[in-house]
C-alpha cells in the first residue's frame, strides 16, 4: 500500500506522542518534531507507510536516546490481555463455530495499537467486536486453504495482541511459525513480548529480521524470506502488516480492525470495520 497525503499528519502526531513517552526534555521533543517535519518533505508517496515510520521512529530513538519507549506499556498490555485469556477461551469453547470465534477474538486483539489507535478501552472494544459483523469475510476460502495446509505462517503485530493470537493458534491445532519484529518499534511485538504472552508454548517464534512497524519484505532476513516463500498458508495481523504486504504475492489472509480512514478507503470498507480478507496466490 502506498503512502497517502493524510498519512503525513499522522506521522507527526505519532512522533510527538512517542517523543513525549521517551523523554520529558522539551528541547529534545521539539527537535524530534523539527527533524521529522524535514523528513516528511522527502517521503515519496510510492513508499509504504511502515517504510516511512521506520525512519521516523529511528530518528526519535536517536534524538531522545530511548530506543524502546513503549517497553512498560507493552508489558502492561500483555498483562491486561492475559487477564482476559480464560474468559475469551470460554467464549470460543461455547461458540457454534469455534474457529470463526477464535478468528474474531484475534481481530479483537488488534485494537491494542499505540501507533494509529492510541485512545481505546480494551474491554469495551473486545465486547463490541465479538458482536460486530464483518465488513469482509472470506471465511470459506480461509477454511478451504486451512484444511489443505500442513503448517501456518502467522505474522504477528502488537504486544498484548499476541495473547489473542494465541487463542486462534490453539484453536487451529496445526504447527505454527509466529513472526515477530527483530527489535522494538512502537508497541510491535518482539520475541520477548510473544514469550510473555505464552506464544512459545503453542508455536515456534521467528523474527522477521525487520526493524519496521510492518513486514517490509526488503528489510527482512534471508531466513524469514525463505520461510515466507515456502509457506502455503499465511495469516497477516494488523494494519502495519497490511500496509507492507498488500502488494506482495502469497497465500495471505489479512486479519485486522480498520483504525484509520486511509486504510478503510484502500480496502473499501469503513473505519472501525473488522476484516478477514484473502489475497490471491501468485508467483513472486
Amino acid at each position: 500500500m502506498r503512502t497517502y497525503l493524510d498519512c503525513f499528519p499522522c506521522f507527526l502526531n505519532q512522533a510527538l506522542r512517542a517523543a513525549r513517552i521517551a523523554t520529558d526534555d522539551e528541547e529534545k521533543i521539539k527537535k524530534v518534531l523539527d527533524e521529522v517535519g524535514m523528513m516528511i518533505r522527502d517521503i515519496p508517496l510510492e513508499s509504504t507507510p511502515p517504510e516511512s515510520a521506520r525512519l521516523i521512529y529511528h530518528k526519535i530513538g536517536e534524538i531522545t536516546g530511548n530506543l524502546d519507549p513503549y517497553r512498560e506499556i507493552k508489558s502492561e498490555s500483555t498483562q491486561k490481555a492475559l487477564s482476559l485469556y480464560s474468559c475469551l477461551k470460554s467464549h470460543v469453547e461455547k461458540s457454534n463455530d469455534s474457529l470463526l470465534a477464535a478468528i474474531r477474538i484475534a481481530i479483537a486483539g488488534n485494537v491494542i495499537d499505540f501507533g494509529a489507535n492510541w485512545d481505546f478501552d480494551l474491554n469495551v472494544e473486545v465486547a463490541e467486536i465479538l458482536d460486530k459483523d464483518f465488513a469482509i469475510l472470506d471465511y470459506n476460502e480461509f477454511k478451504d486453504r486451512f484444511n489443505e495446509a500442513h503448517e501456518i505462517l502467522y505474522i504477528g503485530d502488537n504486544a498484548g495482541e499476541c495473547v489473542f493470537d494465541r487463542i486462534l493458534i490453539e484453536e487451529m491445532k496445526k504447527p505454527v511459525i509466529y513472526v515477530v519484529r527483530d527489535v522494538p518499534i512502537i508497541n510491535d511485538a518482539t520475541y520477548e513480548d510473544a514469550e510473555q504472552a505464552g506464544i512459545d508454548k503453542v508455536a515456534t517464534i521467528l523474527s522477521s529480521g525487520t526493524d519496521a512497524p510492518g513486514t517490509i519484505f526488503k528489510t527482512c532476513s534471508a531466513e524469514f524470506k525463505k520461510v515466507y516463500n515456502n509457506s502455503r498458508f499465511i495469516i497477516s495481523k494488523g494494519q502495519g502488516n497490511y500496509e507492507a504486504l498488500s502488494n506482495e504475492m502469497g497465500p495471505i489472509f489479512f486479519l485486522l480492525k480498520v483504525k484509520c480512514h486511509v486504510i478503510a478507503n484502500n480496502i473499501g470498507v469503513d473505519k472501525g470495520d473488522i476484516v478477514l480478507k484473502a489475497k490471491q496466490r501468485s508467483t513472486r
